[in-house]
């Protein structure tokens, strides 16, 4: 999972073409591993601090880091854009909060394999293509092969987290794009953060109290802010810059195979190989989604 708000492009304009290369994969891949092993560090914070206050700590640190570099102009904005700003950091502070109680209950790995079923799902109706609702067959296989070990083992309730963050996260795609085409550079983004912690600030203090002032929970707080926002959203900046989105979309697709590592390195979270199966499956259909909407695209664009 990521804060990332992709760069929209302007109305009647299409992205100039560009190339990949090792440096823009290494971007990318670079930023799925600052978010996936960010939230290996939260799970490493939830003892201390509580799940809503670990959430809180990383909304809200973000927010602060992220207001004094954009620094964005609250005024030359209409109606709707507050209200897609608004939206968003809605969005924002759903599905950090309902993935960060998954990721208490089920490991990482799982959790982000569930998730992506939102932005999945996301994809497969907007494409309205057959290919896509086959990729979307072979999604809900995983689902079914990871359902084979019991999901009352993988705990029920954990499992409803990470099927609600990814709906979450499905409508965080969505509002993003609002948001991108009404607010200048990241403008958008810092204010949705802003809302989000600020949402999430009564049940984080109420969680976490005096620990969230901790300087050693701060200093760790601030480790998550960075690996799970900063550093993931500066990177995947870069890597835009120097390939097609469509490639870069394939590249997020393996974010599940990266919180699994991080979710064994970090947290000693080790899967049985139905699950790695499972994984597999789920990342071979998101994959397999992005390209039948980049090829949908690619026939729909003047030439």
């Amino acid at each position: 999972m990521t804060d990332t708000l992709l760069p929209t492009p302007p109305s009647g304009e299409t992205r100039p073409a560009r190339r990949g290369g090792v440096a823009a994969v290494g971007l990318v891949l670079g930023g799925a591993l600052s978010v996936q092993f960010g939230s290996a560090v939260a799970a490493l914070l939830f003892p201390r601090t509580g799940v809503a206050g670990a959430v809180t700590l990383r909304l809200t640190i973000s927010a602060v880091l992220l207001l004094i570099i954009c620094r964005p102009r609250l005024r030359g904005h209409d109606r709707s854009a507050w209200l897609a700003a608004g939206g968003f950091g809605l969005a924002l502070a759903g599905m950090n909060s309902l993935f960060y109680q998954a990721i208490e209950r089920i490991p990482l790995g799982l959790t982000v394999t569930l998730e992506v079923l939102g932005p999945l799902a996301l994809s497969v109706f907007t494409a309205r293509r057959l290919a896509s609702w086959g990729w979307a067959g072979l999604a809900l296989a995983g689902v079914a092969l990871l359902g084979q070990g019991g999901f009352d083992r993988l705990n029920p309730v954990g499992v409803a987290f990470a099927f609600g963050a990814g709906a979450m996260w499905a409508a965080y795609i969505v509002l993003s794009a609002r948001v991108g085409g009404r607010f200048p550079g990241a403008d958008g983004l810092a204010l949705a953060l802003t809302l989000a912690a600020l949402v999430t600030l009564p049940l984080g203090i109420v969680d976490g109290g005096a620990v969230l002032l901790d300087p050693q929970v701060l200093a760790l707080g601030t480790v998550l802010a960075v690996l799970a926002s900063g550093l993931p959203y500066t990177l995947e900046l870069l890597a835009l810059r120097r390939m097609p989105t469509a490639t870069f979309a394939v590249l997020m697709s393996l974010g599940p195979a990266v919180a699994t590592l991080a979710g064994w390195l970090v947290l000693r979270q080790a899967l049985t190989v139905l699950e790695c199966a499972a994984i597999v499956l789920v990342i071979a259909a998101s994959i397999g989604a992005v390209r039948v909407n980049a090829a949908a695209a690619g026939r729909l664009e003047p030439r």
